[in-house]
């Protein structure tokens, strides 16, 4: 198997990229690597760029804007950049001209546009190029660690001739996310070094998080083919969370580690990128000694085990939730969450409830139907729809790429670029999804995975979305288009379940989710805690342990939260 990750300064490049997908431990790895390169008598500065960023909690240190030097390791320095303030800088430096000169619509449009994920990420990239390019910061510091790198769909971007013309500001085609580069000409020439710098493998190595668990891993793999196809080859994959050995016979313990040893067996080993692990620790990874001795913690002092305490409020169980659903009759059931949470398998619990007490129902979900074998049982009141989110994009892609026969070489590549991005497959789905929902003659229908409040407010800002299915098509705007968006936003017909994790990062992205949600009029009620390790009741102490931790989550859901709570236990 893999050995521990332990870095060492001559293995390592002067920039440090940390990327993964939510909850799998980017800051708790970077800032335990920045403590570690720094104890070894390097100058180090730790660089946080996540939205959600709990820098400052894990190191117990106010961080700030400009770099400060962290008490009590010598040599390390950390800053804080916020990229949802980076963004709505930028968004206020190409709207505001405009305010009082164009229609409030055409207004509310052009904000929108500019308030996804992309705009996000390079608002934030444009602050910390000067941490890649100008060498009066660069020549303070031996490493430069990054908490959270861009995209690859963002870098293609950036190294697009397109992005900086201004066919920007003048397409009206039916991309996603266009423009959000539109404001940035100026920095043509810091951008092009700091890509130069990003593809340098001899300047910098990227990072990669993920934890022993097969969707985690394939969601890395996915990260790295995106980063290399833009030149990030120096890459490492780092398996946080590994449980090395068991001290009981538990069976929720032998399953937890089997699950591990399976998912972690299909890695290619003889991959070009080196693989190292990181231990399944019981308590919190926060404070400076705690991170300090992470990386060489023995066996013996993983899991010292304490009194597990009680939840300070009952909780719901998902029977609670499907008894709701039936006794408020409502028909559309949407679960929606970040990566990883286990929406699918939600959502097929779901349907498989309802079928069981004898309502008709339509599941239908973005992963393929085969996924659920073993989670649905087959049942001739239950019908499994699996909708192809490739198949849907090129679909989607190839009619607004027909409508802009028009377009030059170059424009034509930027457009198939954004037409790439996040946005672009939820608007797709949700055409899919749409058409199901309208046609179903079933009594429930369950679907997994909604788009975000961003997506749906892009789609109905400057009239609604069946204008923009009208521009794609040139015909008739479907009743499915038009009808949906009312759907989702009646508590009487449809009920949004937030799915989430009792840990920091899935309940904060969550959290984050539903305001997105609520400014597209969509309000969320319940909330799934799933895999809980609290509620599986494990005798394993480390497992033991860390389900104490999940408390706080716990209650935070409960009491800022959610309306109503339900929690699912870790399953064998």
């Amino acid at each position: 198997m893999f050995e521990r990750f332990n870095p060492s300064p001559e293995a390592l490049t002067p920039f440090l990229f940390f990327t993964g997908k939510g909850g799998v431990g980017k800051t708790s790895t970077a800032c335990a690597t920045a403590i570690s390169l720094a104890d070894q008598g390097k100058n180090v500065l730790l660089v946080s760029t996540d939205p959600a960023s709990n820098l400052q909690d894990v190191l117990e240190f106010n961080v700030q804007r400009d770099p400060k030097a962290v008490p009590a390791v010598e040599g390390l320095y950390a800053c804080n950049i916020d990229p949802e303030e980076a963004a709505r800088m930028y968004r206020e430096k190409m709207v505001g001209p405009y305010r009082g000169v164009l229609p409030d619509d055409a207004v509310a449009s052009m904000e929108e546009q500019l308030s996804g994920a992309c705009t996000v990420e390079i608002a934030a990239f444009d602050e910390f190029t000067t941490l890649l390019v100008d060498t009066s910061v660069t020549s303070q510091y031996d490493h430069i660690l990054f908490d959270t790198a861009p995209t690859g769909h963002t870098l293609r971007l950036l190294q697009l001739p397109t992005a900086w013309s201004s066919y920007l500001t003048s397409s009206t085609h039916g991309a996603s996310c266009l423009g959000p580069l539109s404001g940035l000409q100026e920095k043509k020439t810091a951008y092009s070094e700091s890509m130069k710098a990003l593809s340098d493998p001899e300047k910098t190595q990227l990072m990669l998080v993920t934890r022993p668990e097969s969707s985690a891993i394939a969601e890395a793999q996915r990260a790295a083919n995106e980063l290399l196809e833009i030149g990030m080859v120096n890459q490492h994959l780092i398996i946080n969370g590994w449980l090395e050995a068991l001290k009981t016979d538990d069976a929720v313990a032998k399953a937890f580690y089997n699950r591990q040893q399976d998912a972690v067996s299909k890695i290619d080993e003889n991959s070009s990128k080196s693989i190292s692990i990181l231990p399944f620790v019981s308590h919190s990874l926060t404070g400076i000694e705690s991170l300090r001795t992470w990386f060489s913690l023995q066996q013996e002092e993983l899991g010292l085990q304490n009194e597990t305490p009680s939840l300070p409020a009952p909780v719901h169980s998902i029977d609670d939730y499907v008894d709701s659903l039936i006794a408020k009759n409502q028909r559309v059931i949407m679960t929606m969450g970040k990566g990883g949470v286990g929406k699918t398998s939600m959502a097929a619990s779901i349907a498989a409830k309802l079928s069981e007490k004898g309502h008709s129902v339509h599941l239908t979900t973005t992963d393929p139907a085969d996924h659920l074998s073993g989670v649905v049982a087959n049942a001739a009141n239950l019908h499994v729809s699996s909708i192809d989110p490739k198949k849907e994009v090129e679909r989607y892609t190839n009619q607004v790429l027909t409508e802009a026969a028009e377009l030059s070489d170059s424009e034509r590549e930027y457009l198939e670029e954004d037409l790439r991005s996040p946005c672009t497959e939820e608007i797709a789905v949700f055409q899919a999804f749409a058409s199901i929902v309208a046609q179903s003659v079933h009594d429930f229908v369950v679907i997994d995975t909604a788009p975000t409040g961003h997506t749906l407010l892009l789609l109905d800002a400057a009239q609604s979305y069946h204008k923009e299915v009208e521009r794609m098509n040139g015909q008739k705007t479907p009743d499915s288009i038009k009808q949906l968006l009312p759907t989702l936003r009646d508590p009487l017909q449809t009920s949004i379940a937030i799915v989430t994790l009792a840990e920091a990062t899935p309940v904060l992205e969550a959290s984050r989710l539903q305001e997105d949600l609520k400014r597209a009029r969509i309000v969320p009620s319940w909330w799934l805690i799933n895999q809980s390790l609290f509620a599986a009741d494990s005798k394993e102490p480390v497992l033991a342990n860390r389900a104490t931790e999940e408390i706080k989550w716990i209650d935070t859901v409960q009491r800022k939260l959610a309306n109503e709570t339900v929690l699912i236990p870790w399953h064998i």
